[in-house]
């Protein structure tokens, strides 16, 4: 629960964050004309929205289980972040190309360029701050593994969403000024247009990204690599167990379903069998507590 409590506040930061930033560029848009300008203000309007989904998915996760989906609802996350995936790669990447080029095929001059500067500086700011937040988050379940490996491995969606988010931001805004900042030096409008374009693309690349590690978490996958290993070390050093045959695992949001086959040491009577097997998955549980289902099946083959 605690992972799921930090994982909510990230969230709600980020949503603050990116709606004062909306407003904020959406202002230096109008009154500057330019395209960059607008490209960011629809991004962080996108980013905005998408943290209201990913709110709806942890309200929704969190639905205790019934007849109907009987390992509870906590895949509806994964559901939720790849709308957020969607709606990054549509209204954030594929808009943000479309404003740079219709700006490419009809430049127009920038007007008071040094206000959408100090709204790109105020957001760079707020942004950091947002993802100061959420790698603060990352840290506390990452543990030595790069940031990459990290973000390839993690179980954690709504994480994997906005720390994807939060990045692109703070390139996207890096490119907007810069953009601004061409145009500005050069009296040239085609660098904002093209600035645009480029934070359209990338948008789409992070979308994309994201989309496809979120994906994977819906079709179904397993704990993570090391967290496998470790399981796997505990339960070959349980003297009650002779041989393991197998271990499954599930990911379902914030917990976890495990499977395991093995022969025990002592087989002796079913009811011998049944206390010992409860006093491995006792252990076993509070080696790790986000284990919410545990089914042991005591055999003496594959």
């Amino acid at each position: 629960m605690s992972d799921s409590s930090g994982s909510l506040k990230t969230i709600l930061f980020a949503l603050g964050a990116n709606t004062a930033i909306a407003a904020a560029k959406a202002a230096a848009a109008v009154v500057t004309g330019s395209g960059a300008m607008f490209a960011e203000a629809i991004h962080s309007t996108a980013d905005a929205g998408n943290q209201i989904l990913l709110l709806l998915g942890v309200s929704r996760s969190r639905k205790p289980p019934s007849a109907d989906a009987p390992l509870g609802y906590g895949k509806e996350i994964y559901f939720w972040s790849f709308i957020v995936a969607l709606m990054l790669f549509s209204v954030g990447g594929l808009v943000s190309i479309n404003e740079g080029l219709h700006k490419l095929q009809n430049p127009e001059p920038l007007s008071h360029p040094f206000i959408a500067i100090g709204v790109l500086v105020f957001a760079m700011f707020a942004e950091g701050a947002a993802l100061r937040t959420c790698l603060q988050q990352v840290n506390k379940t990452r543990g030595s593994q790069p940031l990459w490996r990290w973000f390839r491995e993690s179980r954690q969606s709504e994480l994997i969403v906005i720390f994807g988010e939060d990045l692109a931001a703070l390139v996207g805004l890096s490119l907007a000024l810069a953009a601004i900042t061409a145009t500005l030096i050069t009296g040239d409008p085609m660098y904002d247009a093209l600035g645009s374009c480029a934070i359209g693309v990338l948008l789409v690349l992070v979308a994309i990204l994201v989309g496809r590690e979120v994906k994977e978490l819906l079709v179904g996958q397993g704990v993570e690599p090391r967290v496998r290993a470790a399981m796997l070390q505990f339960l070959e050093a349980q003297p009650e167990i002779n041989e393991l045959f197998n271990l499954l695992t599930l990911h379902m949001g914030d917990d976890v379903m495990v499977a395991i086959k093995a022969e025990m040491s002592d087989p002796g009577s079913a009811v011998g069998v049944a206390r010992t097997i409860n006093a491995v998955e006792a252990r076993f549980r509070e080696a790790f507590p986000e284990v919410t289902w545990l089914f042991f099946e005591p055999d003496i083959k594959d």
